[in-house]
């Protein structure tokens, strides 16, 4: 397995402001695999990915990626894994807004040193005739175009998604998902999407359903659906 969670625990407070946010999480996932977290508010689909990506740390239990166990390693190697191993796509772009499109894209590229042509990306974006805006120039699903271009062209072995298109209406909202889609068949990228929508989890090819801190479900989609044709 690639990706493999065992027995992940996360709690926040102390005392009567003590909660358990996840209560020992288990889950594997094949290189390339295309994952969505489902879940109501609250139930640490947001937790877990941002421990997943190593922002937040568990009070137990052991990521390993790719036979690499992420609690053996220290601040500066986590660092340097993030960097090189890591995409992120968070609803709010996170842009920087004294950049243009291009240079947005190659801060990403910058971070690896196995990155993909920023060129190219910009294409795969249809962001070419924006490259030289930006962020306050262009529209919230060119922006979140960039902000893929960016955390793409590092060139990730996982693509930590936290509801990208929740800030979009309905028809960006696909091509986003779209996007995601072909970048997934393209790159061989594993993915693993947090999302609130149910109608996303169509397109994967793992479901996994939290509720209050517990995985509910966990299963493999036989009935994959392409971004095109799912309802949002």
């Amino acid at each position: 397995m690639f990706l493999e969670l065992n027995q992940i625990k996360k709690s926040f407070g102390k005392g009567d402001t003590h909660v358990e946010v996840l209560k020992g999480i288990d889950f594997s996932l094949e290189k390339g695999e295309f994952c969505v977290l489902l879940g109501p508010s609250g139930s640490g689909k947001s937790t877990l990915l941002n421990i997943i990506g190593g922002i937040d740390t568990a009070d137990s239990g052991v990521i390993t990626i790719n036979g690499d166990s992420m609690s053996e390693m220290k601040e500066k190697q986590l660092t340097q894994y993030r960097r090189k191993h890591l995409g992120y796509i968070f609803q709010r772009y996170n842009l920087i807004p004294n950049l243009t499109v291009r240079e947005n894209i190659e801060v990403g590229a910058y971070l690896s040193d196995k990155s993909l042509d920023v060129n190219e990306m910009i294409e795969l974006l249809g962001l070419h005739k924006h490259r030289n805006k930006y962020p306050n120039q262009m529209s919230g699903g060119q922006q979140q175009r960039c902000a893929i271009g960016r955390a793409l062209v590092k060139n990730p072995d996982i693509l930590l998604c936290d509801e990208p298109t929740g800030a979009l209406d309905s028809k960006t909202s696909r091509e986003i998902l779209k996007l995601i889609e072909t970048i997934n068949q393209t790159y061989k990228s594993t993915i693993i999407m947090v999302t609130h929508n149910d109608a996303i989890k169509d397109m994967a090819d793992r479901i996994i359903k939290l509720k209050d801190g517990t995985i509910r479900k966990n299963y493999v989609n036989e009935q994959k659906l392409s971004a095109e044709t799912i309802e949002l």
